[in-house]
């Protein structure tokens, strides 16, 4: 069964009339994967943005995005509100932007999960505190307690991992969420979104260059170049069997960088792991 539906999705400059995504259709089957991967530029983060109905002023859109057989193309503001955060969550590469600068971490979360469930400031600890502690995170009142520029990348991660975790989305949307983080930190922060699915069974869109990420993680996916998807497939097929020419390069460029690594490092032991 298919948790969400993407038919006809096109966007538009309206300043400019230049088409970004001419029309893109796919489907994220109920409790799995899909990765959407492709160079930078590719219209991957603005298919998530659109998917979300979070696009930057002067951008259009047409098409449907139906989840579990409502049409959010078609839903007031105020409406999609109420499917943002709730159904559909939004982790985002920089977790810097995804909080409120001026205000502690603990403060963010507490209006988030008031909109949507009206719990109050005891609940809201409680819940976030046995959600922080699954996701590793020490110290989770003090991390509440701070603000997000005394956070790390990784940190920021988490939080809002945890944060999906008490609001038990139907959908989780990951755009390059390991891109700004060391090596160590991505390979923390997959773990979690690994442990996320099989603690919800929520179906997952996961945006990454990265292909190493996407074979660890990812059941299907599409690749997209200049806003357009020109292959799909399962990770297993796409990886070893791609037949659209970028696809082929993306993944030659991959293996050639690991092969590089493998040689700077020494041997297959380290590299491999």
């Amino acid at each position: 069964m298919n948790r969400l539906e993407v038919s006809d999705l096109k966007v538009w400059d309206s300043r400019t009339g230049s088409v970004i995504i001419p029309g893109s259709s796919f489907q994220l089957k109920q409790g799995s994967c899909l990765a959407l991967v492709g160079e930078s530029g590719s219209g991957k983060s603005l298919t998530c943005r659109s998917i979300m109905r979070l696009n930057q002023p002067g951008l259009r859109q047409s098409g449907d995005i139906v989840l579990d057989g409502v049409n959010l193309t078609g839903l007031s503001e105020k409406e999609m509100r109420k499917h943002r955060g709730k159904r559909l969550c939004l982790i985002m590469q920089n977790g810097m932007r995804a909080f409120d600068p001026s205000c502690a971490i603990g403060v963010y979360l507490q209006e988030t999960l008031r909109r949507h469930f009206g719990w109050g400031r005891d609940e809201t600890t409680a819940r976030m505190k046995t959600a922080m502690e699954s996701v590793m995170l020490k110290d989770p009142i003090g991390v509440m307690n701070r603000y997000p520029h005394q956070l790390s990348g990784g940190m920021l991660q988490r939080v809002m991992i945890a944060l999906a975790i008490v609001l038990e989305p139907d959908v989780v949307i990951a755009d390059e969420p390991t891109t700004a983080l060391d090596t160590i930190s991505q390979f923390e922060v997959v773990e979690q979104f690994q442990r996320l699915r099989e603690t919800m069974g929520c179906s997952m869109i996961f945006v990454s260059h990265d292909l190493g990420v996407v074979k660890r993680i990812a059941d299907e996916v599409l690749v997209m170049k200049n806003g357009e998807i020109v292959e799909r497939g399962t990770t297993r097929d796409i990886l070893s069997d791609a037949r659209h020419a970028y696809t082929r390069s993306l993944v030659a460029s991959k293996l050639a960088l690991h092969q590089y690594f493998k040689k700077m490092t020494g041997g297959v032991g380290l590299a491999d792991r």
